[in-house]
């Protein structure tokens, strides 16, 4: 099964290898990376990131999900992750996903990936929702949310536990037939 290389204006979407690790580590090792995602430790380490990225290659094989490397097409250079999550063929749904190294922030990246693995979501996995979620205390993530199409569908209160705190949620979704109608 071949991994699919999306491309953008400005972006290449590919699958992780393991030449990524260092820079992946120096990006997620970030403590507003971790801060600010489920799942990234602090501190990251490089044994973290060959686990990841070996983790990704099988969950793509079994059609679980599927991460790309974000790469600055002009640098060749990563500069985050993005992925589609929880992909289940029979609810025909899957979670969005992303982040950014902190060094790229504010350039739009997370918006043109975004758009694209929404487009890819719908038309290559034919999945009929998309949805995101962010930490309340991370508004930006919501704005990018917004701006890829997505509707604020609630929030869910103290329903995640990350480092002995309870944070709140922020949930977002996307319907292929709004998807269809922009």
């Amino acid at each position: 099964m071949k991994f699919p290389v999306i491309q953008t204006e400005r972006l290449i979407l590919r699958g992780f290898r393991m030449s990524d690790v260092p820079v992946l580590t120096a990006l997620a090792g970030e403590f507003e990376i971790a801060d600010t995602t489920l799942s990234i430790p602090h501190p990251y380490h490089d044994k973290d990131a060959e686990k990841w990225v070996s983790q990704q290659r099988k969950w793509y094989k079994t059609g679980r999900a599927i991460s790309f490397a974000i790469i600055l097409k002009e640098k060749k250079v990563l500069i985050g992750a993005i992925s589609m999550m929880d992909i289940s063929t029979e609810h025909k749904r899957a979670e969005l996903g992303y982040w950014i190294g902190k060094p790229f922030w504010n350039n739009g990246y997370a918006t043109e990936a975004s758009l694209e693995l929404i487009k890819f979501g719908f038309k290559e996995l034919r999945l009929n929702k998309i949805h995101a979620h962010h930490f309340s205390r991370n508004p930006a993530s919501g704005k990018i949310l917004l701006k890829i199409g997505m509707s604020h569908e609630g929030m869910l209160k103290q329903h995640i536990l990350k480092w002995g705190n309870f944070e709140d949620i922020e949930m977002y979704g996307i319907l292929k037939s709004e998807y269809l109608k922009k």
